[in-house]
């Protein structure tokens, strides 16, 4: 019998060395062991696998969504020949004001469509997303000439498979895709049947959420029925049809910027209103001496007030116009009463537990709670103007 080649090492640690001069030998720290290059290969291999997987779940798990944009919205504009010589002009006007007024974590993009039928240019991606690109899309729009047909389908289609890049970084909040056409028709698909069949199948494809807003810039009122079949097909709102400057100013900076103001508000007003419930919960296990049940439901809805700071963050880096500074500034004073409301009640609560009357301390509470009230009524009178500036109702 062969005894083994046995060799005591200098140091005393304990590593594992795989390539370069000691490629050959594993050091445990008490022997080293010969090992043969069949031996080697594949644990290098699994090493690297496992260094590669490691690196992919610090990625996709930690650092891609730390640094998702809050949204991303591209735009894909119309650019094939219309009646109007200047509407082409108009429309790269209007998204120039846009753009200027989006959050400061929006990553927006820019795509065109039109040109000839089966052409590979009859869409173009402009501008790529990112979240400091606002001078680059106005540039670009600046650009874009009218040519050709409307090719309106290969437009979405294309605007869709934008979002579903290898390593794109998804939005944490919405997916969007603001239409900008002059054309309810597409020339090159007269079978609305199968232009919806078309639109769905691909949407569906993406595997993600994505919301479509069409905007109808001076479409003639024959072509209109269509495009209301394409944005249901692609399952978005009605078109929103205006027919001058003004109204595609205010319609495209409302799908823009004030629907996810609107947005972001609304999720802070169902959090608070949430947590109402809870201290009204939590008011009445007190006055039923269930000190431990009120104490719990106090911490869940302050921990409900404290966890709407990503919709706060949002809408602070929207506050670049007067309304979205005044939803942002209400927004701020209801999450300041509301954690008055939840503080009166940990303090109707303290009392109870020290055995002291709750008198005094509930009228404190029911004044916060009052105070609430009016912000609330205040907060969701602000949300309806704005909301019915869209159609220009206020």
């Amino acid at each position: 019998m062969t005894r083994r080649s046995l060799k005591r090492p200098s140091q005393s640690s304990r590593s594992v060395f795989v390539g370069g001069d000691n490629s050959g030998r594993i050091n445990t720290g008490d022997t080293t062991v010969e090992m043969p290059r069949i031996v080697r290969v594949p644990l290098a291999v699994l090493l690297a696998a496992a260094l590669t997987v490691g690196v992919g779940w610090l990625y996709f798990d930690w650092f891609s969504p730390k640094l998702a944009p809050n949204y991303r919205t591209q735009f894909l504009i119309d650019t094939a020949a219309g009646t109007d010589p200047q509407g082409m002009t108009t429309v790269a006007t209007s998204l120039g004001k846009t753009v200027v007024n989006s959050g400061d974590e929006d990553a927006l993009a820019l795509r065109r469509f039109g040109g000839r039928c089966g052409a590979t240019d009859n869409t173009a991606r402009l501008v790529g997303f990112d979240v400091d690109n606002r001078e680059e899309i106005t540039r670009a729009a600046g650009r874009m000439r009218p040519a050709g047909g409307p090719t309106l389908v290969r437009g979405i289609v294309q605007a869709v498979e934008d979002f579903s890049e290898p390593f794109d970084r998804k939005a944490r909040q919405v997916n969007r895709i603001i239409v900008v056409t002059r054309h309810g028709v597409d020339a090159c698909e007269d079978d609305i049947a199968f232009v919806e069949k078309e639109i769905r199948e691909r949407v569906g494809a993406a595997g993600l959420s994505l919301q479509f807003r069409v905007v109808g810039f001076q479409v003639p009122d024959d072509q209109r029925r269509t495009l209301d079949r394409i944005a249901t097909a692609a399952e978005a709102p009605q078109p929103v049809y205006v027919e001058n400057a003004s109204g595609l100013d205010r319609t495209l900076d409302w799908f823009s910027n004030a629907e996810p103001v609107l947005a972001s508000a609304q999720r802070i007003v169902d959090t608070l209103n949430t947590t109402v419930d809870q201290v009204n919960t939590a008011i009445r296990a007190v006055k039923d001496g269930r000190l431990d049940t009120a104490d719990g439901t106090l911490g869940r809805a302050r921990k409900a007030v404290n966890g709407t700071r990503p919709e706060f963050d949002d809408l602070t880096g929207r506050a670049r116009n007067p309304d979205a500074r005044n939803v942002n500034e209400a927004a701020d004073r209801l999450r300041r009463k509301q954690k008055q409301v939840v503080d009166a009640a940990s303090r109707v609560l303290e009392s109870a537990e020290a055995g002291s009357p709750l008198d005094p301390r509930m009228q404190a509470f029911q004044r916060a709670a009052a105070a609430y009230n009016d912000e609330t009524k205040a907060m969701n009178k602000l949300l309806a103007a704005l909301r019915g500036k869209l159609t220009g109702a206020s």
